[in-house]
Parts: structure tokens; sequence; C-alpha cells
């Protein structure tokens, strides 16, 4: 009876004390976008709910946003409204909109060891470019991707093509897209050579053909753009000749949410998307394909793109010190090769490749490494202040190019004057 009531007495003692520790715990919410096929909301939770159960002082709210735009959207309005998320993933280029809006603080605040230092220089240069400025660290690259050619080898080979091969240059991209586009006896496309989609991140996949030029449409300021630059006209020429001179995509606005179909359904038998699309496209695809770095003009080049962390104004320092708790963490080698294997994103750390997780899976799957090793040539993905706004007046003049409502020049002429008069402000 005695022992009986020992025992009770221990177990409320030992409940007690669980129940004020979950009190005093730090309480995190936490924004995150999916934008792309795969689990990549899945795999969110899944590491959310191991780094709380490894922390029990520390709770989080993992909370899905929706898009990237409605992620930073919300994540605004709510520090407008004085209820911020600790941490959230917003876009990379949203960098200059939240400093501009004074909503985030940089991380190097909280990074001050050496370790820590250390483990800050340990991020791939590229991803990098559009995650500091002034000298401070604002962003933390995680969701991050670069866009890569994908390949039907079927399609290939039934066109007489190298099934190994992909295009490596331009010219070579029309080369293979006339003998991959097919016609019925009607005259209508069946198959057309390549996809390039031209909505929901237009600018970002016409980077791949600028940066292929020796062109950057931004400078690492924000505040100057390159719209009405030579090789940006020469690339977006280029980009419209593809459906108009050399016929080998479709003509008009190409939708970016429906490109993976198109290449699943064999409408397309080669696409532009994101790295990120990497397992969804492994996982649907109903033939062999390959993935490629972006074909080259002057140079191979890309943009880089996807979300980084970001830390919020308006947190205690506790809240602050366990966000970047987190964010290191989740950025380890192990759980990056879990969130890279899982969703096709680029794990933004070289540490992260030597991991035997990853050595295995790549050993099994060649293709994840060729938006890693793009990096090599990879630019910051075009970032300005006021950037909604900016990229905005760039996508409406590739729309006009594309659509021939305007020819290239002007419609990019133009886009560069309507920019010059945001951002005179900031130089």
């Amino acid at each position: 009876m005695l022992k009986s009531t020992f025992l009770k007495a221990v177990a409320v003692t030992a409940l007690s004390v669980s129940t004020w520790a979950s009190a005093q715990a730090v309480d995190l919410q936490f924004y995150f976008p999916v934008a792309v096929g795969g689990k990549a909301a899945d795999t969110i939770q899944e590491l959310t709910a191991e780094y709380v159960a490894q922390n029990p002082d520390v709770n989080i709210d993992a909370v899905y946003a929706g898009s990237y735009q409605d992620t930073v959207a919300k994540a605004i309005t709510a520090a407008r409204g004085g209820n911020p998320p600790q941490l959230s993933v917003i876009l990379s280029v949203d960098m200059f909109t939240l400093i501009d809006e004074d909503l985030i603080m940089p991380f190097d605040d909280y990074l001050t060891s050496d370790e820590e230092k250390a483990w800050l220089d340990g991020f791939y240069p590229s991803f990098m470019a559009n995650s500091q400025t002034g000298g401070k660290t604002y962003g933390i690259p995680f969701q991050r991707s670069t866009p890569v050619l994908y390949w039907n080898k079927e399609a290939f080979k039934e066109a007489g093509l190298d099934p190994e091969v992909a295009p490596a240059t331009w010219e070579e991209m029309v080369e293979f897209g006339k003998k991959l586009t097919k016609k019925d006896d009607s005259g209508n496309v069946t198959q057309w050579g390549v996809r390039i989609p031209s909505s929901g991140f237009p600018y970002w996949l016409f980077q791949g053909l600028a940066i292929a030029n020796g062109a950057e449409l931004a400078n690492a300021k924000g505040n100057k753009t390159n719209f009405d630059a030579p090789n940006v006209i020469e690339a977006a020429q280029y980009l419209v000749d593809l459906s108009t001179k050399h016929e080998v995509m479709a003509p008009g606005i190409i939708e970016w949410g429906a490109t993976p179909k198109a290449f699943f359904e064999g409408e397309s038998a080669m696409i532009w998307t994101s790295t990120g699309n990497l397992t969804n496209v492994r996982d649907n695809a109903p033939f062999d394909f390959g993935v490629a770095m972006l074909p080259a003009k002057e140079t191979r080049g890309a943009p880089t793109g996807g979300g980084n962390f970001y830390l919020f104004k308006g947190v205690s320092d506790e809240q602050a010190e366990a966000a970047v708790d987190f964010v290191q963490w989740i950025t380890a080698p192990e759980q990056s090769a879990k969130w890279t294997i899982a969703t096709g994103y680029v794990a933004p750390r070289a540490e992260t490749w030597e991991t035997e997780e990853m050595k295995a899976y790549t050993a099994d799957f060649a293709p994840a490494l060729v938006a890693r090793d793009q990096l090599e040539f990879a630019k910051a993905e075009l970032s300005t202040y006021q950037n909604q706004r900016v990229t905005g007046i760039f996508n409406d003049a590739l729309a006009a190019a594309i659509t021939g409502q305007k020819d290239v020049a002007t419609a990019l002429q133009e886009a560069q004057a309507q920019a010059d008069e945001i951002l005179a402000e900031y130089r």
C-alpha cells in the first residue's frame, strides 16, 4: 500500500514537472509554402515534429500558408497586425521587400560564436547572393532550387536522337526541338519539342536564357534593373522565336502548373521547370527521362530560386534563439538530406552531399546531382526593392512580346523605364 502511494506520488510529481516544463516552453509559429508537387508538406511536418520531440522546451506550430505569394502576404499582414510568425520560409527574392517593410532582422546577431559563423559560411555562395545585403545575412537558404531541363528519352529515341544526350546549346535545343515536334495528318501538333512556361514564374525561367547570354536582370543592391540590355533583348527574342520562327514550342502563354502533366502525357518532349519538381517527375513520368543543365549560349547559366528562412521582428529573444536553433537543426546534414531526397530541392550546403544517405541516393538517381553542379554557373534570381511590382512589370513585358502585342525591344525598353521610376528612390 505504501509502495503504491509512493509510486502515485512520484507519478503526480513527474506529471507536475512535465506540465510546468510544457507551460514554460517557447512557442514558435512557422509559416511554410509548398509551390510545387511532391512530398514537401508532409516532410516539413515530420521534421518539425522530430525537432519538438528532441527539444521538449520548444513548441512549433508549423502552418502551411499556401503558395509563396500567399505565404509572404500572410506573414506581412500578421506582422503589421502585431502578431508576426517568428519564422517563415519566403521566397529569397522577397528579401529587399521585407527589409523595406522593416519586418525582418538579420541572423548575424544570433550567430556569434566561431562555430556558428563557420556554419553560416558553409552555404553555397550562389544561394547566399539572394540572402545577404549590406554585410548582413537576412535569409538562410532552405527550400532552394534552380531550373533544369528534363527530357523524354523514349521520345528522343523515336526521333532518331541519342536518348542519353540533352541539347547543350541554344542551337542544339532548336535542332533537337525540330526533330521532336510531331504533327498528325491534319497538320496539328501532337508533340512539341520544348516547353518553357511563361506563366507563374516567367521571369525566373527566362533568366535561364538571359544568364546563359551573359546578362543579369538586376544589380546586387536591388535598386537597378537591366531589362533593356542588348543581351537581355537577344535572349527574349530567342524565347519568342522558339514559337514564331522555329515552331518547336507552343505559341502564346504556357502554363507553369500544367508543365509536368504535359511532360508525363507526351505533349512536350523537353521541359524547363524547377529541380523542386524532380521527385514529382521521378514518381509520375511513365517513361525514362533525363535531367540536364540549361543549354548554353555564351556560357552555362541559371538563376537560383526558392525560399529562405526569415526571422521576424517583434519576437522575444528566447523565441528568436529557439528559431535560429531550429533553422540550424533542419539545415544540418541528416535533416537536409531527408528534405532533398523527399522533394528534389537542392541541399544548400556541401556537407549534406557527403552523407551516406545522399551518396546512396545520388548513386541510384544521378539526375539529383545536376542542379547542384549547375550552381557553379548560377546567378542570383531577379530581386529588387518593391520586388513584386518590378517583376510584375517584367513579366507583363515578356507576355506582351510572347503574344505579339509588342516587339521584344519595345516591350523591354518600356519595362526598364517603368522599373527606373520605381527604383530611383532607392539609389
